[in-house]
């Protein structure tokens, strides 16, 4: 799903070099089981067949590292549904600020769910030039 989202939506606001420097940093499902030990929450929305489509990683310091949905499910809604449940459940656990690394994609996402852009990112991922916009959402 991540990789697929990555190779379809990317493309909108990314170019090729960039979708592929960021694909490459996305090693398989064994990297979720290792932050999940750590103590990361994953939400995930599924299909109706009962199919992962959808999820976000939430770090216990309220670091929200992923928000991935595969290209056949965007639009739906499920961004604001997983942003949603990861804010009712850090609010719960206590935490008091969500902050995340939104890509050109994600930004609107997270926009939509309160978050404020703190500034634009530009780096490298394996020497090529990309950005993303680190964003915060206070707690009440």
């Amino acid at each position: 799903m991540t990789l697929a989202a990555i190779r379809s939506v990317g493309s909108h606001g990314y170019n090729p070099a960039q979708v592929e420097a960021w694909e490459n940093r996305h090693p398989g499902p064994e990297r979720f089981l290792t932050r999940h030990a750590n103590g990361a929450m994953i939400f995930v929305a599924c299909d109706v067949q009962d199919a992962p489509v959808a999820y976000a990683l939430l770090e216990p310091d309220g670091h929200l590292d992923m928000l991935y949905c595969h290209p056949d499910h965007t639009r739906k809604g499920l961004a604001n549904e997983l942003l949603a449940q990861a804010e009712m459940v850090a609010q719960a656990e206590g935490i008091a600020r969500l902050y995340t690394e939104a890509s050109e994609l994600a930004r609107a996402a997270f926009e939509r769910a309160g978050y404020a852009v703190e500034h634009r990112r530009d780096f490298e991922v394996d020497g090529v030039p990309i950005h993303n916009y680190a964003m915060e959402k206070m707690l009440g």
